[in-house]
C-alpha cells in the first residue's frame, strides 16, 4: 500500500473542517476528486489508488484526495439553486487558496494536475479551466461536464462560470497553450457523447487534448482503474 497521510484542517472558505487524504512521498501533485457526493476516501476504497501504486512508490506523483461537498452544493435540493452554486464557489476557493498551496509547498511544483471519475471529472475540468495558472494537466475518466440539470432550470452568471460547456468557449488564458486534457471514456459509457462534445469544444480553442474512447469500456471503476495509470504516464 502506498504511503498515505490524512490532512485535516479548519477551512476558512468553507467554515468547516476539511479532510484530504494524500498518497506518496513526493512527485508531481495530482488533485483527485471523488465522484458525485463521494468522500475523501472513495478513490482509495474503490482501488483507484492501488491502480497507480507504482507511480507513488517510485516518487513520480503525489496524489491528494479532497473531501467532496456535493451534498451541500449541487445535490442539495433543500436549498435554492443560487445557494447551491454559491456553496460550490466556496469549495472552489478552498481548493485554490488552501489545497493547491499545500500541494505546491509539499512538491515544489507550481501547476498541479487535476483528475476525477464521473462527476469528479466535472470538478477536475471546471477547476482546471477556471484556474489554468495553477493547473497544467486534466485527466478525466467517464466525466460529465454539464451541471445545469442539478439546478432546476435556474441560471445566472455563477452557473455560467462554473459550467464548462458554457464558459470554456469564451475563456482566454496565456496558460492554455500548454494545458493538456485527457477525455477518457468508453463505448459503453453513458458519458461518451459528453466527452465527444467537450473534445470538439477544446479543438475549437486549440487546446491540446486526447479523446480516449475504449472499446466496450463501461461507466465504472474497472475501466477507470485501467485508464488512470495510463494517464499519469503522460506527465512530463
Amino acid at each position: 500500500m502506498p504511503h498515505e497521510h490524512l490532512h485535516r484542517w479548519y477551512s476558512p472558505n468553507l467554515s468547516r473542517e476539511i479532510n484530504v487524504l494524500a498518497f506518496g512521498h513526493r512527485g508531481y501533485p495530482v488533485i483527485l476528486f471523488p465522484t458525485s457526493m463521494g468522500r475523501y476516501y472513495e478513490n482509495k476504497d474503490f482501488k483507484l489508488i492501488d491502480s497507480v501504486a507504482w507511480f507513488l512508490d517510485e516518487g513520480l506523483v503525489k496524489i491528494y484526495c479532497p473531501d467532496g461537498i456535493d451534498s451541500t452544493s449541487w445535490y442539495n435540493k433543500s436549498i435554492h439553486p443560487a445557494d447551491r452554486i454559491k456553496n460550490h464557489i466556496w469549495y472552489d476557493q478552498m481548493l485554490l487558496h488552501e489545497l493547491v498551496p499545500l500541494a505546491q509547498r509539499e512538491t515544489g511544483v507550481s501547476r498541479v494536475a487535476t483528475a476525477g471519475c464521473s462527476f469528479g471529472g466535472y470538478h477536475a475540468t471546471n477547476f482546471g479551466f477556471r484556474h489554468p495558472e495553477v493547473v497544467k494537466y486534466i485527466f478525466n475518466m467517464g466525466a460529465s461536464f454539464d451541471i445545469k440539470d442539478q439546478l432546476d432550470g435556474y441560471y445566472d452568471d455563477n452557473v455560467y462560470f462554473n459550467n464548462p460547456p458554457d464558459f470554456i468557449p469564451s475563456a482566454h488564458s496565456d496558460f492554455f497553450h500548454d494545458l493538456f486534457v485527457v477525455l477518457g471514456t468508453g463505448t459503453h459509457d453513458m458519458c461518451w457523447d459528453a466527452n465527444v462534445k467537450m473534445a470538439n469544444i477544446l479543438d475549437a480553442k486549440g487546446i491540446h487534448r486526447w479523446l480516449d474512447v475504449r472499446h466496450n469500456a463501461p461507466h465504472d471503476w474497472p475501466a477507470w482503474r485501467e485508464m488512470f495509470p495510463h494517464y499519469l504516464s503522460l506527465i512530463k
